[in-house]
């Protein structure tokens, strides 16, 4: 991880374009093909780049070789059945060399998001402890502690399902939606738009609007909560964007946020580290994910956890007859 500051911190962390400093990001986007040959730890983030459209190229390969129906079995096989029937058309842009940025694509759009996300949602477990155990009280009424939870759970866990979105809402991972282009000329709200124009949507405009949400500037999971208690998404609800270019790891960062999240809190309690009385919950600024200043929290298995409240409960335990309470430090 770089810090805005412009230090480098030890050689061996995990690189990316987005993680460089402001400096050789613009250079990058001036002169690219300069950046290439310059040596620097931007070197890094080129590596592992190319490490991920190997991986694409060698599922490419692999989907070929492998084919034994007609029948598409997943995105790459229909990629490839368009490169096949658009191969006469001079004027298309199917080709595999094209499938592999759109494979790295709906890998980073997921991944990115859903960690950004996950970062927020732990923080705001520890600075809202009453939430956290809520959350848990309804995973462990509609999931037995030995059943690992899955997506299709999300249909029994509302409030879970409200704190997730909420924190979506509250701390939206991406600063603008995606860029769009008038096709033509075109009026939005009074406002003429010539043809060619570049609109870039504000997200946050949506999420904090006044008028769609009762506390716009709180973090309150009832935003998403009918008056029975039931989960419901309203429209101003867009972290991802909207329309047919939405964010192309919406469906991946859904799912990815709510089995780590959920199976997180199913087995772990989480709370500030001995020492700490409180987080800034600020967002760092300068990247183009919206992000939580590093922390660090304490996991405390929920067995663990349940001890202690017997022991408030009786007294007369002794520490000898169970296992002590551990805490495992969690760096984000």
């Amino acid at each position: 991880m770089l810090d805005w500051t412009g230090h480098w911190p030890d050689q061996d962390s995990g690189l990316s374009l987005r993680s460089l400093s402001p400096t050789p990001l613009q250079l990058y986007e001036l002169f690219p093909w300069l950046m290439r040959h310059l040596p620097g730890p931007h070197q890094k983030a080129f590596s592992c780049l190319e490490h991920i459209h190997s991986f694409g190229r060698s599922e490419i390969r692999r989907h070929k070789e492998n084919r034994e129906t007609d029948e598409p079995r997943d995105f790459i096989d229909f990629y490839l059945d368009e490169i096949n029937k658009k191969k006469d058309d001079p004027e298309s842009t199917f080709d595999e060399a094209n499938l592999v940025h759109v494979i790295y694509d709906l890998f980073t759009a997921g991944t990115d998001t859903g960690s950004s996300t996950l970062c927020w949602a732990l923080l705001f477990m520890v600075v809202y402890p009453d939430i956290q155990e809520k959350v848990q009280a309804e995973i462990d009424a509609a999931v037995t502690r030995s059943q690992r939870i899955s997506y299709e759970d999300r249909m029994n866990l509302p409030y879970t399902n409200a704190v997730i979105h909420e924190i979506q809402r509250y701390k939206y991972v991406l600063l603008v939606g995606n860029f769009r282009q008038c096709a033509k000329d075109a009026t939005i709200f009074g406002f003429p738009m010539k043809k060619d124009t570049v609109i870039i949507p504000d997200i946050a405009s949506a999420l904090y609007d006044p008028e769609e949400w009762e506390t716009p500037h709180q973090f309150n999971p009832n935003h998403f909560l009918d008056k029975e208690g039931n989960f419901f998404v309203r429209d101003a609800f867009i972290p991802f964007s909207i329309g047919k270019r939405l964010c192309l790891g919406e469906n991946l960062a859904r799912m990815e946020i709510f089995l780590f999240f959920t199976n997180l809190l199913q087995a772990f309690t989480l709370r500030l580290p001995d020492g700490v009385r409180e987080f800034n919950t600020n967002a760092v600024r300068g990247g183009l994910a919206v992000q939580p200043y590093p922390y660090m929290i304490c996991a405390v298995p929920r067995k663990a956890t349940a001890w202690k409240r017997e022991q408030e409960a009786s007294p007369e335990i002794l520490e000898a007859d169970v296992t002590k309470p551990s805490c495992c430090s969690l760096v984000v």
